[in-house]
C-alpha cells in the first residue's frame, strides 16, 4: 500500500486523465447493470396479458441501444485516458530512475550489473502501467459491480440473495491463500528476468571478446540457463495460478447451482416470479464475476508491487558523494591542488593510499608514476570526488573540495580516462561533448591540438562521420586522440591525462607529447603514464609504491637518486 500511494503521488499531474477514466468507469458499471434489469422486465412483460407488448419491447430495445452506445463511448474514454496517465507515469519513472543512477556514487556500481539496473529502469517501471491502466480500474469496477448487483439481488429476492453468499467465505479463503502462497513466485520470476537481462547485456557488450576466444557455445549455454531459470520460475507461478483460477470459478458456480435449484423450486410453487428468477440468474453472473476475477486483479497488483519495490529501492538509495550543507559554487579555479595526508580504501583493511601529501601549483605539470595497482588512478578519482578520502583532505585553491558543490568542482576538471568511452554519434558531437556552445572552429582547433584533425579529415564524412557505439569504427589511438580533443575543448583549469598515450604509436605519442607541451603553463596538468617518455617534461614527478609516495622530483633529479624511478626507466629504455 505504501508503494501504491507513492505511485499515485508520482502521477498526481496526470490525475485529470484518471478522473476522466474514473467517471467513465462509474458510467460503465451503471450501464452494465441496465441489461440484466431490462431483460428481467422483458420476461415480466411477456408473461402479462394486459400491456402493449410491442411498445414495451421497442422501448426496452431503444434503451439497450443507447446503453450499449454509451458504454462504448465510456469504455473508450476509460481505456484511453487510463493508458495516457499510465504510460506518462512510466515515462516519468524511467527518467527518474535514470536521474537517480546519474547521482549515485561510483561505489554503488562496484557490485551491480548493468543489465539488472536496466531491468529496473525498463521492465520494472513498465509494471506501473499494469497497475494504473488495468489492476486498479479492474479492482474499482469489480467492487462497484459487486456492490451494485448485491443491492439489486436483495431487492429482487432477499432469500435467494442470502443463499448466493454461501460460497463467499470459501472464495475469500482461496484469495488469501493465493496472495500468501502463490504471488511470491511472481516476484521471484521478476528477479530471474532481471538476472537474464544482466547476462544478456554483459554478453552483448563483450561480443568481441566472446568471438575472439571462441566462447559462443559457452555463452549460449549461460543465456539458455538464465532463460530456463526465468521460464521455470514464471511457469511455476502460472501453474499454481492455473490451479487457483478454475477452483475459484467452480466454487462461485455453486452459488448459481443453489439459485437454480432452490429458485426453480420456489418458482414452481409461485413463491417467486419467473422474471425474477431470470433476472436473478443474470445478475448472479455479474455478482460472481468480480470475485472470480479478484485473483487475477491481485496477481496484477502483486506483480506491479514487486516491480515498484525494486524501482523504489533504487530511487531510495542515497549516494555516498553529496553536496555538504552550505557548499559553495566555485566559478573558476586557479588550478592549485593540495593533498594533505590522504588515505583511502575501497575495502576496509586493504588500504590503497596511505598518507599521501603533495601540492600542484597553478600551471604546473605533475606526473604520477609507479607499478600497476599503486593508487595512481585512485588519486585522480579522489580529485574529481568520485570517492571521498578515508582520512585527510583535498584542497583546490586552499578550499576543501567537500565545501564546494560537486558539479562546480567537476567543472574545473577535464579528464582523459584510461578506459575511453565514446558515444554513438558523430566525431564532432563526441569532441564537443561537455562543451556548451562550442563552434565548429573550436572543435577543429581542439582536434588539431590533440593531433586528431588529420585522420578525421580522411574519414568518409569528416567531422560528421558516425563512429558507432563506444567508437567501434575507430582504432585505439584514434579514440585516444578524440578523448584528448574533448578534454582540450572543455578548457578547464585542471587537465587530467590517465594513460593518454597508452594506445598510440611512437609517432603519435611524440605528437601528443608536443600537444601536452603546448598546453603546459596554461592549465594545471596531472599525467599518469606507464610510458615514462611522456612524463620527462613534467615539473614534478611523484613515484608511488604500495600506496605511498616514495620519490618526487624532476626527471633529472630522480635519475640521480638511483631509486625506483631510475629502475623503471632502465627497464623501459634499457641500460
Amino acid at each position: 500500500m505504501k508503494n501504491f500511494i507513492r505511485i499515485l503521488k508520482q502521477g498526481r499531474k496526470y490525475w485529470k486523465y484518471l478522473i476522466v477514466a474514473g467517471i467513465s468507469l462509474l458510467a460503465i458499471t451503471a450501464l452494465n447493470l441496465i441489461t440484466p434489469w431490462k431483460v428481467r422486465e422483458l420476461v415480466d412483460i411477456l408473461s402479462k396479458e394486459d400491456v402493449d407488448k410491442m411498445a414495451a419491447i421497442r422501448n426496452i430495445a431503444i434503451i439497450l441501444v443507447v446503453a450499449y452506445a454509451a458504454r462504448a463511448v465510456f469504455t473508450y474514454l476509460n481505456r484511453y485516458y487510463s493508458h495516457v496517465a499510465a504510460w506518462n507515469l512510466v515515462e516519468d519513472m524511467r527518467v527518474m530512475v535514470y536521474e537517480k543512477l546519474q547521482k549515485l556514487s561510483l561505489s554503488f556500481y562496484h557490485d551491480k550489473q548493468t543489465g539488472q539496473l536496466m531491468s529496473r529502469a525498463i521492465n520494472d517501471t513498465a509494471t506501473f502501467e499494469v497497475l494504473i491502466a488495468h489492476a486498479v480500474p479492474d479492482l474499482i469496477t469489480n467492487v462497484l459491480i459487486l456492490i451494485g448487483t448485491g443491492i439489486l439481488l436483495f431487492i429482487i429476492s432477499p432469500l435467494l440473495a442470502a443463499l448466493t453468499l454461501i460460497p463467499i467465505p470459501f472464495l475469500i479463503l482461496g484469495g488469501t491463500v493465493f496472495t500468501k502462497k502463490i504471488l511470491p513466485n511472481f516476484r521471484e520470476a521478476q528477479g530471474k528476468l532481471g538476472e537474464l537481462n544482466a547476462v544478456m547485456q554483459d554478453n552483448i557488450s563483450g561480443m568481441k571478446e566472446i568471438q575472439a576466444f571462441n566462447q559462443q557455445s559457452r555463452e549460449r549455454k549461460r543465456i539458455k540457463k538464465g532463460a530456463k531459470k526465468y521460464t521455470s520460475a514464471i511457469l511455476h507461478a502460472l501453474r499454481l495460478s492455473a490451479v487457483f483460477h478454475p477452483a475459484v470459478e467452480m466454487i462461485s458456480s455453486l452459488g448459481t447451482v443453489i439459485v437454480v435449484a432452490f429458485g426453480g423450486w420456489l418458482a414452481l410453487r409461485n413463491y417467486v416470479d419467473t422474471a425474477d428468477i431470470v433476472g436473478f440468474i443474470m445478475f448472479l453472473g455479474l455478482f460472481y464475476q468480480p470475485i472470480t476475477t479478484l485473483a487475477r486483479v491481485i496477481e496484477d497488483l502483486q506483480q506491479a508491487t514487486a516491480g515498484a519495490e525494486r524501482v523504489f529501492e533504487l530511487i531510495d538509495t542515497e549516494p555516498d558523494i553529496v553536496d555538504s550543507e552550505g557548499a559553495i559554487e566555485l566559478e573558476r579555479s586557479k588550478g592549485e591542488i593540495t593533498f594533505n595526508n590522504v588515505s583511502f580504501h575501497y575495502i576496509p583493511q586493504s588500504p590503497v593510499l596511505k598518507n599521501i601529501s603533495f601540492t600542484v601549483k597553478p600551471g604546473q605539470m605533475v606526473a604520477l608514476v609507479g607499478p600497476t595497482g599503486v593508487g595512481k588512478t585512485t588519486i585522480i578519482s579522489l580529485m574529481a570526488r568520485f570517492y571521498d578520502p578515508t582520512s585527510g583532505e583535498i584542497l583546490i585553491d586552499d578550499m576543501n573540495i567537500k565545501d564546494i558543490t560537486v558539479a562546480s568542482l567537476r567543472n574545473q576538471i577535464s579528464m582523459v580516462l584510461q578506459d575511453i568511452f565514446l558515444f554513438n554519434g558523430t566525431v564532432a558531437d563526441n569532441i564537443a561533448y561537455g562543451s556548451r556552445d562550442a563552434s565548429f572552429e573550436d572543435i577543429v582547433k581542439a582536434a588539431k591540438i590533440a593531433r586528431a584533425h588529420e585522420f578525421i579529415t580522411q574519414m568518409p564524412e569528416g567531422y560528421d562521420t558516425v563512429i558507432g557505439e563506444r567508437g567501434v569504427k575507430l582504432s585505439g589511438g584514434q579514440k585516444q586522440r578524440l578523448s584528448i580533443a574533448r578534454a582540450v575543448l572543455r578548457n578547464t583549469p585542471v587537465l587530467i591525462l590517465d594513460e593518454a598515450t597508452a594506445s598510440v604509436d611512437v609517432e603519435t605519442e611524440t605528437q601528443i607529447q608536443q600537444a601536452i607541451g603546448e598546453l603546459a603553463g596554461s592549465r594545471t596538468i596531472i599525467v599518469i603514464a606507464h610510458r615514462l617518455s611522456t612524463v620527462k617534461q613534467a615539473d614534478n614527478i611523484l613515484v608511488l609504491k604500495e600506496g605511498e609516495i616514495v620519490e618526487s622530483g624532476t626527471h633529472e633529479e630522480l635519475i640521480k637518486q638511483n631509486g625506483l624511478y631510475r629502475h623503471l626507466c632502465e627497464v623501459q629504455f634499457g641500460g
